[in-house]
């Protein structure tokens, strides 16, 4: 039986694009470690780490962790036995410079990215799916007026609770989010393109269907 080789992936998708779901799921599927930079700092803080510590400190003041921090903290991460088969990165890299900076790090340990997956999604359709978010104010219960409406208009299935829409997800910012990563994330698409390594995935189909484009992809990739 041919062994799997070690497959290391990084996901891109802008927000509203599915990214995190798709992750879990390939998780799953391909056994490979989904590695969402958010929950590692908060793991590597609750952990006392010397890392933690240093990371905390700065999003404390307000400010962005730096670079070598955060890759420092992945390196930590990936060395572990579980990442044996490879691992997904959500949430990291975000920049051009990022990226070069991971490229060199997993060098040195003579490891480097397999594939970026860059789930692409149309801005008329991220909007409309940013700006359909609405939660219920008693149990949080999330859901979208687009693809997952409520029974009853305003009212939580769950609960019965009124449901409101976040600052942060009413469509002026959803915009003002969306240019801000696209600015980001252009010149990393370009870059990984270069490459070689970068497979664009058409995400305006069903969470299903993208999951089984992505799943795909990356068993071609791992023969």
């Amino acid at each position: 039986m041919t062994k799997q080789k070690q497959l290391n992936v990084i996901l891109l998708g802008a927000p509203g694009a599915g990214k995190g779901t798709q992750a879990v799921t390939l998780s799953k599927k391909l056994g490979l470690v989904h590695i969402a930079t958010g929950d590692l700092f908060r793991k590597e803080q609750e952990s006392g780490s010397e890392l933690g510590k240093t990371a905390k400190s700065y999003m404390e003041k307000g400010q962005l962790v730096p670079d070598e921090i955060t890759v420092k903290m992945l390196l930590g991460r990936i060395s572990a036995p579980d990442c044996a088969k490879g691992f997904i990165l959500d949430g990291f890299p975000r920049t051009l410079e990022q990226a070069k900076a991971l490229g060199k790090a997993l060098a040195a340990q003579k490891q480097s990215i397999d594939m970026v997956l860059y789930i692409k999604v149309s801005n008329k359709e991220l909007l409309r799916r940013l700006s359909g978010r609405w939660i219920c104010r008693d149990c949080q219960a999330p859901y979208n007026i687009v693809e997952k409406p409520p029974k009853t208009k305003g009212k939580c299935d769950t609960c019965g609770g009124e449901l409101y829409q976040r600052a942060d997800d009413t469509e002026a910012t959803a915009r003002k989010r969306l240019d801000v990563y696209f600015a980001q994330t252009m010149p990393l698409i370009e870059y990984y393109t270069k490459a070689g390594k970068l497979e664009e995935v058409n995400g305006e189909q069903g969470i299903e269907a993208v999951g089984k484009d992505m799943i795909a992809v990356l068993k071609a990739k791992s023969k």
